[in-house]
């Protein structure tokens, strides 16, 4: 989809469609007033029948509005404007484009951008219908023998900006369309079934996308993990036909004195849960336990894209979590990169046996911060749903950094507890720890595990079991947590630049 700002009165403007809202209670936004006036009177007309009462979320297309050059011209409710906050926005933009999605139409102009939203400019509002949009319009097509009629109707929306805001909203909008372009990778990346989407092809993507940003990438395989002593990762890729591999990929958008931040993706291309078998309903959905590092693929493109002035380095471990002759069991021991030893007590708890290997890596590139992405805990969507990501941090102004961002782009996160009292549920007479605690705080005794291998830097765990992918009639990955992600290191380098 093409974006583009707009500045033109709304009755001037020529296309397809107009987007315009409209406040409870029957009060008309500027740009619809404008066309009231141009239209003599015929929006008004239409809401005293009864037609519109600006209730949120509530669309009417209409056509032919006389005097008005567009071809149609949709009215979108957007409630009252005493509660108008991030959500109810979001809400009204996102029925608008489902309506719009309906018709078929291949251009539009939005005016919602005007609506008076508490707290939020216009450069904000610009940001997030964009990448509404974007989200509404995407389809996964690519292993369908036809694809949908509808999919990817709306090739071009514009949108409103006065012109005193009109370098905001540019600013903007760039930065929302690099995010929607990151976003979509994670998607497809997400939604590929496991027999397509292995750690080789992920390898591959990494490569090909390298290329076309101008990264470095290097893979490492199977025989180079095993001459550093990566235990724990090869003990969950031991039981795979797939050979595992460690992706590194490092954008240089700053001075090489300038620490680096290093992002780590858990990448399970299919997590069976090994010989501790998951049960078979919704087995399926396991392909989407890489959705971690396609998170980080996602957000290292949507940085290059905006050519941010900061270094960034992702760390990718991959493999897949396969029952068979050769692999690990419960109460095996395995020896990790960093010398400790880890009692496996639960084979389906291999996420942060992967990540952490991967975690003791990412010291050798000196950061300034570690942030791992992992669809890592059932624990975590218990906890917080599939609202807000789980966010544990040994540093709390990294932790409000990346609240803040989450904020900033509605991919929110909660900050959970890392306290002390938890680690001694990982206590083994075997080895010097265990990768699993109890049944109680899931996620935190997850979390403390990873705790474990990162004590000589900054860090930060993002659980996103919860977010990563929606379930049901609307199955898929949502591309989460690259807005959060994005945001928060193009706020790092515009700091890095005052």
């Amino acid at each position: 989809m093409e974006f583009s700002i707009n500045s033109t009165g709304p009755e001037k403007s020529r296309g397809a469609c107009l987007i315009v809202g409209v406040l409870q209670s029957r009060e008309l936004t500027a740009a619809g007033n404008a066309i009231d006036r141009a239209s003599g009177g015929y929006l008004r007309a239409i809401m005293a029948r009864g037609d519109m009462d600006g209730k949120l979320g509530a669309t009417l297309m209409l056509h032919n509005v006389p005097n008005i050059a567009a071809e149609r011209v949709m009215l979108v409710g957007l409630g009252s404007a005493d509660e108008l906050d991030d959500r109810r926005y979001r809400g009204a933009t996102r029925a608008a484009m489902h309506a719009l999605a309906a018709t078929g139409t291949a251009g539009a102009l939005s005016w919602l951008t005007e609506a008076p939203v508490r707290r939020r400019d216009g450069a904000w509002k610009v940001m997030h219908a964009a990448a509404i949009a974007a989200d509404s319009d995407y389809r996964f097509t690519r292993m369908k023998s036809k694809a949908d009629d509808c999919a990817g109707a709306l090739k071009k929306l514009e949108l409103h900006a006065g012109e005193r805001a009109l370098d905001g909203a540019r600013k903007a909008l760039r930065q929302a369309a690099a995010v929607a372009h990151g976003a979509a990778l994670t998607k497809d990346l997400g939604n590929l079934p496991s027999n397509v989407c292995t750690p080789s092809y992920l390898a591959a993507e990494a490569r090909a996308l390298a290329k076309s940003h101008k990264l470095t990438v290097q893979v490492l395989e199977k025989k180079d993990m095993e001459k550093l002593g990566m235990g724990a990762l090869l003990a969950v890729a031991q039981g795979s036909a797939e050979p595992p591999k460690l992706i590194s990929l490092q954008y240089r958008g700053a001075a090489k004195s300038q620490a680096p931040v290093v992002l780590v993706g858990k990448g399970v291309t299919f997590d069976t849960g090994g010989i501790s078998l998951k049960p078979p309903a919704e087995m399926d959905e396991m392909k989407y336990d890489m959705c971690g590092a396609a998170s980080v693929l996602g957000t290292l493109r949507a940085v290059a894209e905006l050519k941010l002035r900061i270094n960034v380095v992702g760390l990718i471990p991959t493999t897949e979590n396969m029952p068979g002759g050769r692999a690990i069991k419960p109460g095996d021991v395995v020896k990790t990169l960093s010398g400790q030893t880890v009692e496996i007590l639960n084979t389906d708890a291999e996420g942060r046996l992967i990540l952490c290997d991967a975690l003791t890596y990412a010291e050798r590139f000196k950061p300034a911060a570690v942030i791992d992405i992992a669809t890592l805990t059932g624990a975590c969507v218990i906890a917080l749903g599939h609202v807000a990501a789980g966010l544990f941090a040994n540093d709390d102004a990294l932790a409000r950094e990346l609240l803040a961002a989450g904020e900033t782009t509605f991919d929110r996160a909660w900050h959970m507890p890392l306290w002390e009292d938890y680690q001694d549920s990982l206590g083994s007479n075997f080895a010097d720890f265990a990768n699993i605690g109890g049944r109680p705080a899931g996620s935190i005794t997850a979390a403390c595990y990873l705790s474990r291998f990162t004590k000589n830097y900054k860090w930060a765990h993002l659980d996103i079991a919860g977010v990563a992918w929606k379930s049901g009639k609307e199955k898929g990955a949502t591309g989460r947590p690259v807005p959060l992600l994005t945001q928060f290191l193009a706020n790092r380098a515009a700091n890095h630049r005052r």
